[in-house]
């Protein structure tokens, strides 16, 4: 071969790699969806801490900053974007506790004081800004559980007492009681994570054993039934088979919904943000977290606004707040 059509294969081989390259490169240009950054956190960075959404307001509550074990509360106007401290709560302070609305009263309850696994349980009344202890929680002490409110009914379940779990306790706040549901067959774990989308909770992600959960559940309140959705992880033979970059499992995610569509957002050593359509069943994901890569985080939405904030990698803490627009372009103008 001579020179010339040795320079002109080798040219061609070049561009064609470089072109490879760069489609690659592009792979998250293409995806949907922009995160913008709020008001910063004005509590503590922290990581672990819980928080239950009442009208316009989300409130954040406890957590762990990597010394202390917290019991503040701060209340976020999504309307302002900025910050007000409450009440504390009155518990111990703990980390990876769990809570929920109901009754347009917010609820914290178990979690992990750095001793011991907790089962105390508390309202918080933002009329009068008071917290009051209530019955506590009918299962085992235990943190790294799920708390969700959906069809006027609240629960708690899953989680880690020194075994891995997969029980549901009901709470009815007129009788201040707990009752356990029956019924869910799928796998225990600890820090999965819901979002509820029409009055039916949807549970995903979780850890048991070391091992990622890949199992996805829909409760519908209104008869006490799980049904098993589509798997979240990558198989062959299913409908994410083209996606390479698959990945929804994972555990210490966060999640929110909007619009009739659920989120997840982030977990360990993880940043992209997978969208749930439940009609179809199938999962989009989106433009990733724009922010550093956390894992518990806090998510939660706010009149069908999607927002994520503080977390931690290794033992860097984080205050930062950032909203989620997913139909929208990604840019860097608002971060």
């Amino acid at each position: 071969m001579n020179n010339l059509k040795k320079g002109i294969l080798f040219a061609t081989l070049f561009s064609s790699l470089f072109f490879v390259s760069c489609s690659n490169d592009d792979d998250d240009d293409d995806l949907v969806g922009n995160w913008i950054k709020k008001s910063a956190f004005d509590g503590p960075a922290r990581s672990s801490a819980t928080s239950f959404v009442i009208g316009d307001y989300a409130y954040v509550a406890t957590g762990y900053t990597g010394d202390v074990y917290l019991k503040d509360l701060w209340a976020y106007n999504s309307n302002g974007d900025y910050w007000e401290q409450k009440a504390d709560f009155t518990g111990v302070g703990r980390s990876s506790a769990s809570s929920f609305t109901l009754n347009e009263k917010g609820y914290v309850g178990l979690g992990y004081d750095g001793t011991n696994k907790l089962k105390d349980f508390y309202q918080y009344d933002p009329s009068n800004n008071s917290w009051t202890q209530k019955a506590d929680f009918g299962g085992t002490g235990r943190y790294g559980a799920v708390g969700f409110q959906a069809g006027g009914k609240a629960y708690f379940g899953t989680g880690y007492d020194g075994n891995y779990l997969k029980d549901f306790y009901q709470y009815n706040d007129q009788a201040n009681t707990w009752t356990l549901v029956n019924g869910f067959s799928g796998n225990k774990r600890r820090n999965a994570t819901v979002f509820v989308i029409s009055d039916k909770a949807y549970l995903v992600t979780g850890v048991n054993n070391g091992s990622y959960q890949e199992d996805f559940w829909e409760f519908d309140p209104a008869t006490d039934v799980w049904t098993r959705k589509r798997d979240i992880d990558k198989d062959t033979d299913d409908d994410y088979s083209y996606n390479d970059e698959y990945a929804i499992t994972r555990s210490n995610a966060s999640s929110f919904a909007m619009n009739g569509l659920g989120y997840v957002v982030g977990g360990e050593n993880i940043k992209t943000v997978w969208e749930y359509t439940p009609s179809t069943d199938l999962w989009v994901e989106r433009t990733a977290m724009e922010g550093a890569t956390r894992t518990d985080a806090v998510g939660f939405s706010i009149n069908n606004r999607g927002f994520y904030m503080l977390g931690r990698v290794g033992s860097s803490y984080f205050d930062d707040a950032w909203e989620f627009r997913p139909q929208d372009e990604q840019s860097d103008d608002d971060n």
